[in-house]
């Protein structure tokens, strides 16, 4: 049996989306709570993905241009993986008080996030894209990706979220964009 470059690239992606998840997973977390998830999209569910970014860029005027143009960076992707963060409070209350609230029901009843999402989305999306650097796979961190996502409700309750497209070729599409 031979295997083509494109064959055994395509499988490379595919295994590495799937250690991402496990990274973003096993990445530490606040107070030990965890409110992460991932998925991974391919095929007709990516091609989804950079239709609603399209969608969202095309209703923003000349401020769309970004999504317009990652919606492109997803198109040629081989997979395309999302990290999400819920905007759930920690119950530390007034131990706690980072957000500027005096405990985690004003910090909810005013709409804040409570500041621990965003710290524990930013610790899974290094180890995310350690991990892809690692695997010589060309990625980006994009959160044009995870407001098109969450327009899709792709992760349900989670809304916080980005997306880390990958690719094989020889030269990340990622970088020196236009």
């Amino acid at each position: 049996m031979m295997i083509t470059a494109k064959q055994a690239e395509e499988q490379a992606v595919l295994n590495l989306a799937y250690a991402i998840c496990a990274a973003a997973r096993t990445a530490p977390k606040a107070c030990g709570i965890d409110q992460t998830d991932t998925a991974v999209l391919t095929g007709e569910d990516k091609a989804c993905l950079a239709e609603e970014m399209r969608r969202i860029g095309g209703s923003q005027g000349e401020k769309g241009a970004a999504m317009i143009r990652d919606a492109g960076n997803v198109d040629v992707s081989a997979a395309v993986v999302l990290v999400g963060a819920k905007y759930e409070t920690r119950g530390l209350n007034e131990r706690c008080r980072l957000c500027g609230f005096e405990n985690c029901a004003a910090c909810k009843s005013a709409g804040a996030t409570c500041v621990f999402a965003p710290m524990d989305l930013g610790i899974a999306l290094g180890s995310a894209v350690a991990l892809a650097a690692d695997s010589r796979i060309d990625n980006r961190i994009m959160f044009t990706i995870g407001k098109a996502a969450a327009s899709l409700g792709l992760l349900g309750a989670y809304k916080l979220i980005m997306g880390i497209p990958l690719s094989v070729s020889g030269k990340s599409p990622f970088f020196d964009r236009k």
